[in-house]
């Protein structure tokens, strides 16, 4: 074993529409701003990755959709290597927003980035497939599952999403959920992430629907859970010893921004770890110009304070670093 493994986690990685024109222009590490060399720092990041990576497929019209979203895979890729992107988290409501045949590119370019995935498949069997990645010799395992958009939700011989329910007293999220850790766990990782795409937008805290499932989730093994959805970050709280982040909001999209609840402002979570996770590091950021940025003074206080205050009602305290605040888990 190597000692300590610094894991970056990130909110929405959301690569189209106006990301997607901007990146045409530019380099493709551009979309990562001035967060690049933090990134390329980290021994290994997970991303939920908001959209689909092809130039094919047409928008999903079997059901109402306002927002499709579709990257350009010949700077998309480039990006995501380039920041030194391990995960990425595919359970989420826009992996078939250009069907069937984008999800299958967008999962042809990860394999043949070697980039690991989980979430969504060719089936309900490769959705609930584990992706495994080893940090200097650090063996992680991440599920990924989504309540969002139940169309989309794979089946026995469709392509899509592992889509479960929110509700640990439903007898198909345990079974589903339940299979995906089993797997997941076989054989037993050093480190078990369950990264969840869950809930409604524009919501500054879980419902205890959503507490309750994610401590589930820790006392049947899992070690981390990486919640994403809102697009606004949620408090945080450790369980167990397991870190919970109800949701890391957005990392890089072009979302119209809420004055009040600044879905443009997150952090980039840095999880440290050896035989067990030691702490996390919050360093704030912003979104500016389709590309996200290391967020300083004003900006950073207005992340520090409102994940101190979103916290407290886990008992949550953290310490001043910098711009940053850290967890001693």
């Amino acid at each position: 074993m190597a000692g300590t493994r610094r894991i970056g986690l990130t909110g929405d990685v959301m690569l189209g529409r106006t990301v997607d024109e901007r990146q045409r222009r530019r380099p493709p590490e551009a979309v990562w701003g001035t967060v690049l060399d933090r990134l390329r720092d980290l021994d290994a990041t997970l991303v939920n990755l908001e959209c689909c990576l092809s130039t094919r497929g047409t928008r999903w019209t079997r059901t109402y959709r306002p927002f499709h979203f579709r990257a350009d895979p010949r700077w998309a890729i480039p990006a995501l290597e380039t920041a030194g992107v391990d995960c990425c988290a595919l359970a989420n409501n826009h992996v078939l927003d250009f069907g069937e045949v984008a999800l299958e590119d967008t999962l042809d370019h990860l394999d043949a980035a070697g980039i690991a995935h989980a979430g969504a498949g060719r089936d309900l069997d490769a959705a609930l497939e584990p992706a495994r990645v080893t940090i200097d010799g650090l063996d992680v395992a991440v599920v990924s599952l989504t309540d969002n958009t139940p169309e989309y939700a794979a089946t026995a011989d469709a392509p899509g999403t592992a889509h479960v329910e929110i509700d640990v007293e439903n007898e198909r999220t345990r079974r589903r959920a339940g299979e995906a850790l089993s797997r997941a766990s076989e054989p037993s990782p050093d480190l078990l992430v369950a990264s969840l795409h869950w809930g409604p937008n524009m919501v500054t805290e879980p419902p205890p629907a959503f507490e309750a499932f994610a401590r589930w989730l820790v006392d049947r093994g899992v070690d981390l859970i990486h919640g994403h959805s809102a697009h606004v970050f949620h408090g945080i709280e450790v369980y167990d010893g397991a870190p919970i982040l109800y949701d890391a909001g957005d990392f890089v999209d072009d979302y119209a921004v809420d004055p009040d609840l600044r879905n443009d402002r997150s952090f980039l979570f840095e999880v440290r770890a050896d035989a067990a996770i030691e702490e996390v590091r919050l360093h704030p950021t912003e979104i500016r110009d389709y590309r996200v940025h290391e967020a300083r003074g004003d900006a950073a206080r207005w992340c520090r304070e409102r994940v101190r205050d979103r916290s407290k009602r886990f008992d949550t305290e953290f310490e001043r670093e910098g711009e940053a605040l850290v967890l001693e888990v």
